[in-house]
């Protein structure tokens, strides 16, 4: 007999990282939902509720229809996720949620994703790969700091697993993919190597972040924010995992991830589009 396959729900399904979740749901057969903000409201895309989050009543009835609901908001929607919360809770039938907010006081399983750095967004963002006769290249600190380098198409297919496996039910999953953890210095080596071209690198400070950060409107100073932590700090590597953490690789050994060198090989040939983040 077929098992029957979950249906899921993606919140911010048309942002830069919801299109990759939406690929991936689809592509492994689940029945899959997306909320998106009217547009034609006279004409309603199949399978896409166009509803507002405000409206509970609304909400309610939709997430009853799923099993799963994804959520892919960042800033500056991230409170957003409460409202959808309080929906899930009153539907009552949603088996498991990926929100990182109110999810223990929520009563419903749910699975926290670490997902580190997407890779092709951060690949367009420091090595400026479309344009080619560029040759400087900003390093952020000392280019040392170790960070995870995933493609966005990976990172959604893990979450799509981890969103239906029992092994990751109410727990916290790393992607700290082996391969991918890289420093900024290597990167922008192996691009040199692969396009012949050799970058002229200006650094910023660690100090000098922080004044910025510092001195920037919100939201630009997240954005800056972000880079600190990843670029100066290193802090997606300087922790050893918990006992109780979930490592992807362990849980899905069978799964063909795509290593630095090979995204980098894809921008080369056929660059993946920008994408643009709500604090650029």
């Amino acid at each position: 007999m077929r098992c029957e396959k979950s249906k899921i729900m993606i919140f911010g399904a048309t942002g830069y990282f919801g299109t990759y979740m939406v690929k991936a749901s689809a592509s492994s057969a689940h029945p899959t939902f997306v909320y998106v903000r009217p547009v034609k409201p006279h004409h309603p895309p199949s399978k896409t509720q166009l509803l507002k989050l405000d409206e509970h009543e609304k909400l309610v009835e939709v997430l009853r229809q799923v099993d799963i609901v994804i959520v892919t908001f960042g800033v500056p929607l991230i409170l957003e996720q409460m409202k959808i919360i309080r929906a899930m809770k009153e539907a009552g039938n949603i088996k498991k949620k990926l929100i990182r907010r109110a999810a223990e006081e929520s009563g419903i399983p749910y699975t926290f994703v670490s997902a580190n750095s997407f890779g092709a967004y951060f690949v367009n963002s420091l090595l400026h790969p479309y344009d080619q006769n560029l040759k400087k290249v900003t390093v952020y600190g000392t280019g040392e700091a170790k960070f995870g380098c995933n493609y966005e198409k990976d990172i959604a297919e893990y979450t799509v697993k981890a969103a239906t496996d029992e092994r990751a039910e109410n727990g916290l999953i790393i992607y700290r993919l082996p391969k991918n953890v890289i420093t900024q210095l290597d990167l922008i080596s192996r691009w040199e190597r692969k396009t012949g071209r050799t970058m002229e690198k200006t650094f910023i400070s660690d100090k000098e972040m922080v004044k910025l950060s510092q001195s920037s409107p919100f939201p630009e100073a997240v954005g800056i924010a972000i880079f600190h932590s990843i670029f100066v700090k290193g802090e997606q590597m300087n922790y050893e995992l918990k006992e109780d953490d979930l490592d992807a690789v362990e849980l899905y050994p069978d799964y063909d991830y795509t290593t630095v060198d090979q995204l980098l090989d894809i921008f080369v040939v056929d660059p993946p589009e920008r994408g643009v983040a709500a604090f650029q």
